[in-house]
């Protein structure tokens, strides 16, 4: 077989096994929401369907399929149908670029653990994370109601003031490095030179910067129950919500490896290599201590959602620019004063 027929295959293959987990990760990180909610809040949760509520989320999505899909009648029909399937598109497709192993050898091939080993991942995902919020703004926008506009332009917003502080933690993680490529960053991270111990203060900007980039409480302005009813998705209903839906806990799971991948060691084990075991099995653990990593992450966003009070809009905004962007323009500074001293 030529081998560029075999490339493909390998290619087609980790998208198909990639998607089919990351699908079923948002599912039961639904679950879990649901369930770690209650035990903060001291109640039971979704427990009645399977042994311990574990067929939930397969529930859920058979509702969700067979509730009738409402369009207002002055919306506009064509972007209100498209906005979130461009919010769904994007959050699957913002995973491509992050290495969640090494390599695995299989017969004479070695399959890279990654989809695609591109030599500017970083910039494939502030690219990615930018237009996503086209699917909240034109959402609110498309909806013609007041409530559905109000969300989608403080999402716009939110997003532009968040951003700039999560490139700025990115560029001294690059300057540290001297990569754009994901895999180079892992590397660099072995042992315990985790880049959260070498950037502590990058760490906190940059997991701020991703609740405000994910629209998760504290930062969920844009779909705030109480003032905007539900925000960019009041008009949607049936699998039109349920892509919204999907969009924000594959976001969550997203931006949770992609944490992990810059700061928390992505997938290394300190000192894995040097315990003398098999390639495969190797491998194998760095691959399931990608998984448990990326795990503590989305527990850790639910943790907040269920613990803070959501902020006002301009105490938001304030954080934004007052404390966030003077904070990773510092960062910045010095990790590029250091890095030009220890040169010397």
């Amino acid at each position: 077989m030529p081998g560029y027929i075999i490339n493909l295959i390998i290619i087609l293959s980790k998208i198909a096994v990639v998607e089919l987990v990351l699908l079923t990760a948002v599912a039961y990180t639904v679950y879990a929401e649901r369930r770690v909610s209650a035990f903060i809040q001291n109640r039971l949760g979704p427990n009645r369907v399977g042994p311990e509520g574990l067929l939930q989320p397969l529930v859920d999505v058979i509702k969700l399929l067979l509730k009738e899909d409402i369009v207002p009648t002055h919306a506009n029909k064509f972007i209100h149908s498209l906005a979130p399937v461009i919010s769904i598109i994007v959050a699957l497709s913002t995973f491509a670029v992050i290495p969640f192993g090494d390599t695995i050898t299989i017969g004479d091939t070695v399959i890279k653990l990654q989809i695609a080993d591109v030599n500017m991942g970083i910039l494939y995902f502030l690219a990615m994370a930018s237009l996503g919020v086209y699917g909240v703004t034109l959402s609110g926008w498309s909806s013609n109601n007041k409530y559905s506009l109000l969300g989608g332009l403080r999402s716009s917003a939110q997003m532009i003031s968040y951003e700039l502080s999560m490139g700025l933690s990115v560029i001294a993680i690059i300057l540290m490095n001297g990569s754009l490529e994901l895999d180079t960053i892992v590397g660099n991270q072995a042992g315990w030179k985790w880049n959260c111990i070498l950037q502590p203060l990058g760490f906190v900007i940059f997991l701020t910067s991703a609740f405000a980039e994910t629209n998760r409480t504290p930062f969920d302005l844009p779909e705030a129950e109480q003032e905007l009813v539900g925000g960019y998705h009041t008009e949607y209903s049936s699998m039109k919500f349920a892509l919204f839906f999907l969009a924000e806990y594959a976001n969550v799971i997203v931006s949770s490896a992609m944490i992990v991948t810059l700061f928390l060691g992505g997938w290394q084990f300190p000192y894995l290599q040097d315990f003398g075991l098999p390639p495969m099995l190797v491998s194998i653990l760095q691959v399931l201590t990608f998984t448990a990593k990326v795990t503590f992450m989305v527990l850790f966003f639910i943790w907040v959602r269920w613990t803070l009070p959501r902020f006002r809009y301009d105490q938001l905004m304030n954080l934004g620019w007052k404390v966030m962007l003077p904070l990773g323009i510092l960062n910045l500074v010095v990790t590029a004063i250091v890095i030009l001293f220890l040169k010397k």
